[in-house]
């Protein structure tokens, strides 16, 4: 303890020291341990440009050190001047050719220039040295799948597994990548052998609990995740992911416990609180839903979805100017989100702000456009304002990217209805009966007058006896 105390005695009086180098321009002679800290401490903090300056120093004064040329190399990364930090990097190679760190981080830093050719062959340089070989075939595969070689990405995370099984990144993005090209199911004995050979491999028993979920095989999904926690009860993943599994069954009071036990066992985080608020939103409690969305918003104030949620559980409750301004919150973080576009249209349609509405709903379809719901939305506000002309307008734009849409053949037959255009309602009328005859019920909420829905009725019956 007291030797730990004595370290951050000292990191702090050379941060004290660097800080005064900066303001005042005095000469300091710091140790190259010295250097180490004060780089990766602002390294931690995300002081990119000032942990630059610290390493251009250090440089100065230690122009031979591998140790700071790697994390010079570390912070024009972030900065994301890759060209340089690669430049860094060829000289630290000089100086220690088979050092796997540096091999390594030319690698990955020829990953991010894009060159991934190039990166392979570093991370394959690097084999013959490295102390965690899996770790290197796993960014092998990394540099395959971003270069769209999904089939040598396979071998090289199946390399990973075959090193250390227990390698979760390689086990996922194995499942991602087999999922890519279909054979996700076939990999299920690929994840038994695993089993055979070690039954009380928890993270095996997890991976299987992964691909049966792409699969969407939920009960045997949720059955993989608790035989992993029944070999390890602290297993935080396994309870995280097969609360989504409940989820996708909709067993939410199920979800609500696996994700209140990831908490249990990890502590809070933005990403479960949000889970546990949708969880409470699908059983619409919606007050508690708000609660935990605060929650993870108060944990991470960028949380999209946590502002989102608590919109839409806003919306719930009909308190729409508050659901206006939360949804609002969430656009602005995540503006290429057809689904907030969308909430947002809805929300200052029902507070009687036309204009932007109709605006967020422009929005929403073009990001959107398969999204029938939108079209219906956005459509039927023109209808209200009686523009039919605009209305029948969406619906024929509508049309054109979901021709096969029974829903809208009967709201285009209640719109020209509804302009006294009868001729083109009834051609628009007969494919909505051919592609979905038990919807025309729909037609009855636009023409409440008895007469008008018998006149309908008698059209309609008309046409199954003739089908």
């Amino acid at each position: 303890m007291a030797e730990n105390f004595k370290r951050r005695e000292e990191g702090r009086e050379y941060l004290k020291r660097f800080e005064d180098y900066l303001k005042n321009k005095t000469n300091y002679f710091f140790e190259l341990d010295a250097f180490e800290h004060i780089i990766e401490h602002y390294l931690e903090k995300g002081r990119y440009k000032t942990a630059l300056k610290a390493a251009n120093m250090a440089i100065e004064q230690y122009p031979f050190s591998v140790e700071i040329m790697l994390l010079k190399a570390h912070v024009l990364s972030n900065l994301d001047q890759h060209s340089e930090a690669l430049d860094i990097l060829d000289k630290a190679s000089n100086l220690q050719p088979t050092d796997s760190e540096i091999i390594i981080m030319r690698g990955n830093t020829l990953s991010l220039l894009g060159n991934f050719r190039a990166a392979v062959t570093e991370f394959e340089r690097a084999l013959p040295f490295a102390e965690d070989v899996a770790d290197v075939y796993y960014n092998i595969g990394l540099a395959y799948q971003n270069a769209g070689k999904v089939k040598k990405a396979i071998k090289a995370y199946k390399n990973a597994i075959a090193e250390d099984i227990n390698h979760e990144s390689a086990l996922y993005e194995l499942a991602y990548c087999l999922d890519l090209i279909g054979e996700l199911e076939k990999s299920l004995s690929y994840y038994q052998q695993f089993i055979d050979s070690d039954p009380y491999s928890q993270i095996a028993w997890f991976n299987i609990g992964i691909v049966y979920n792409k699969l969407k095989d939920y009960e045997k999904s949720v059955q993989a995740y608790e035989y992993a926690i029944v070999i390890d009860d602290t297993f935080s993943s396994a309870y995280f992911n097969m609360g989504n599994a409940f989820m996708n069954m909709e067993a939410y009071h199920k979800a609500l416990q696996a994700y209140k036990q990831t908490v249990d066992q990890e502590g809070p985080s933005a990403e479960v609180y949000c889970c546990i608020g949708t969880a409470y939103e699908k059983l619409e409690h919606y007050d508690l839903a708000i609660k935990y969305y605060r929650k993870s918003a108060k944990l991470d104030h960028l949380f999209d979805e946590a502002y989102f949620g608590i919109g839409t559980s806003l919306m719930q409750l009909e308190k729409w100017m508050e659901s206006v301004h939360y949804l609002n919150k969430a656009l602005k973080l995540d503006p290429e989100n057809g689904a907030y576009w969308g909430a947002v249209a809805l929300a200052e349609h029902k507070t009687g702000n036309i204009v932007s509405s109709l605006d967020a709903y422009e929005e929403a379809i073009l990001l959107n456009p398969s999204e029938i719901k939108l079209w219906l939305e956005f459509s039927n506000i023109y209808y209200e304002q009686g523009d039919y002309d605009k209305a029948i307008e969406l619906i024929d734009n509508a049309l054109e990217e979901l021709p096969d849409k029974a829903d809208l053949y009967y709201r285009a037959t209640a719109y020209l209805i509804s302009a006294g255009k009868y001729k083109e309602a009834f051609n628009y009328l007969e494919n909505a009966l051919i592609l979905d005859f038990d919807k025309h019920v729909v037609l009855f909420d636009f023409f409440p007058k008895l007469a008008t829905q018998k006149a309908l009725f008698k059209i309609i019956e008309q046409y199954r006896k003739e089908s």
